[in-house]
């Protein structure tokens, strides 16, 4: 079976789980932490994916990893998968779980880059006005890149709106050489 298929119907037993417990936020916030957890320690994947590691050891390493205050439902979750020898795919479920959650909830991602930090009232209002093109929530990251000399990117789903100066420079040089 395809670990895309296998995982995604992991993500999507667990999103209707904790729908039906009503933690489905609790979980989410769970997921987005083992996501992160696989990304920043390179060493769990290892560990997790190690034979000669003892099943219990795995479990309470995926549970520090999920963070403090675990749901049952995601300890659950980590038991089925680490009984059936699926901890291979544990990433792709947190992640699958992720996609599925903003779905169900209708959130898109939005990244806003400017040169200089903006005021938290600037950022507010671009979250609205995105909020308004999407007609859901929007989960909104901040960046700080000095390299686009001014103005700003703003990103999400397919959309990308660059008023940057770089890039602005950049068209610039390119009329010109041509």
């Amino acid at each position: 079976m395809d670990i895309g298929v296998i995982s995604v119907r992991y993500a999507r037993a667990l999103l209707k789980c904790s729908i039906e417990s009503k933690v489905e936020d609790q979980v989410y916030q769970e997921m987005q932490t083992l996501a992160e957890s696989y990304i920043a320690v390179p060493e769990l994947r290892r560990t997790i994916e190690n034979p000669m590691v003892a099943r219990d050891d795995k479990m309470s390493v995926l549970q520090s990893a999920v963070g403090k205050d675990v749901s049952d439902i995601t300890k659950r979750l980590i038991d089925l998968v680490l009984k059936e020898g699926r901890e291979n795919m544990m990433q792709f479920i947190a992640n699958s779980y992720i996609t599925l959650y903003r779905q169900q909830k209708n959130i898109t991602r939005g990244k806003l880059t400017t040169a200089v930090a903006v005021t938290p009232a600037t950022e507010q209002k671009m979250r609205r006005m995105v909020e308004s093109r999407t007609n859901g929530t929007v989960e909104f990251k901040t960046e700080v890149d000095p390299d686009i000399m001014g103005g700003f990117i703003l990103e999400y789903d397919t959309y990308r709106l660059d008023t940057s100066v770089k890039s602005q420079l950049n068209n610039i040089l390119k009329q010109l050489a041509n």
